[in-house]
């Protein structure tokens, strides 16, 4: 299993090159780009703009464009990276959406639009977006799986049909629309619930400031309280939206799992239906399934892109839009390149955990 990790870890280094190549040519044609912010200000000389691109390194050659930002280069003499005395790179600033070492050292560079680390940006994103994916994906996998598993047990029975009819609703259901009326409903009408942000500004300072912590460390409770009641309409947001295709994708796994031999057997022993259908059928059946919910794992960080907008949280997935409406392209490209980094891992643990649920899998 070792040598199995160690090999696919290796063959992933040319993959995530392979993938940061795309993504510096899907930002590089895309229109805009760094300069659109200074299009409709005329205050702002072409002096000014050629300086600009100057201190980004803009103004050279594509290619050195690319090496600069993964620190591969010397921005003074492209395509050559300087070795000290002890052969050791030794990387000077690197441009777009480089840092002091470029991202082959894990420097994501700086914002284009603030001039902040965009390492600090993304980490301070990170938490509000864990704490809200974190809690729906824990929610939607645990019911999708007891939703499809039941359903398929009590195949054509009235909960079957009914949890079909809820999984179409669900898939129809555009998830701006959702988020919108659980505000209306809930938030306007009823007034039961906050609609946006992550706390209570009259209640606590900023998430994830000193302050806030100092707060939360003497009233617990009503931190707590405050960021469940805001956690709520995003999180069923998510969870209604998401638990719908799952579900039908364990539902057909588990009716698969239920009709071959080794279930006919273990019934014909005398077993339990409950010990047939959760230590036989379902760990089978997961096996199709682990490559679904391992997938979603970078979701995890992504973020929901849509419901924090709608709800005004503070997540990566608004940072994302802000960065995008910006044209801060440092910021994007550093989210991307993670995000790409959370998939091709999550391929790994996939693998991986299919010799966990079926030990009869070796590497």
């Amino acid at each position: 299993m070792a040598k199995y990790v160690a090999r696919r870890l290796l063959q992933a280094i040319p993959v995530i090159i392979g993938i940061s190549i795309v993504i510096y040519a899907i930002l590089l044609s895309a229109p805009g780009g760094p300069l659109a912010k200074f299009a409709n200000n005329p205050k702002v000389t072409n002096e000014q703009r050629a300086k600009f691109m100057a201190a980004w390194g803009l103004d050279q050659p594509i290619p050195v464009q690319y090496c600069r930002w993964m620190g591969f280069c010397d921005p003074n003499q492209p395509g050559v990276a300087l070795l000290t005395k002890s052969g050791v790179p030794n990387f000077l600033p690197s441009g777009i959406g480089g840092g002091d070492n470029g991202m082959a050292h894990l420097s994501l560079g700086f914002s284009i639009d603030t001039g902040e680390d965009v390492g600090l940006l993304i980490g301070r994103a990170a938490l509000p977006t864990l704490i809200l994916a974190g809690t729906a994906l824990i929610i939607w996998i645990l019911l999708a799986v007891l939703l499809g598993v039941v359903a398929a047990v009590k195949r054509y029975s009235f909960f079957d049909q009914a949890a079909t009819v809820f999984s179409y609703i669900g898939l129809a259901m555009p998830t701006f629309w959702l988020g919108i009326m659980l505000i209306i409903l809930f938030g306007a009408t009823l007034k039961w619930l906050p609609v946006s942000g992550m706390i209570d500004s009259r209640l606590s300072p900023p998430f994830g400031t000193g302050e806030y912590w100092a707060y939360f460390g003497k009233a617990p409770l009503t931190a707590m309280v405050d960021l469940l009641r805001h956690l709520i309409l995003p999180v069923c947001t998510l969870v209604a939206v998401s638990i719908a295709g799952d579900s039908r994708f364990v539902r057909a796994s588990m009716l698969e799992a239920l009709g071959q031999d080794y279930v006919r057997t273990a019934r014909a022993k005398g077993l339990s239906n409950r010990t047939v259908v959760f230590r036989h059928a379902l760990r089978n059946a997961l096996l199709p399934v682990v490559t679904n919910i391992a997938l979603e794992i970078p979701f995890l960080f992504s973020g929901a892109l849509v419901t924090e907008s709608i709800f005004s949280w503070p997540g990566i997935g608004r940072l994302t839009l802000r960065t995008i409406q910006s044209f801060d392209y440092s910021v994007l490209m550093g989210i991307l390149m993670i995000i790409a980094v959370l998939v091709v891992l999550a391929n790994l643990l996939a693998d991986v955990l299919y010799a966990v649920v079926d030990p009869r899998i070796k590497y």
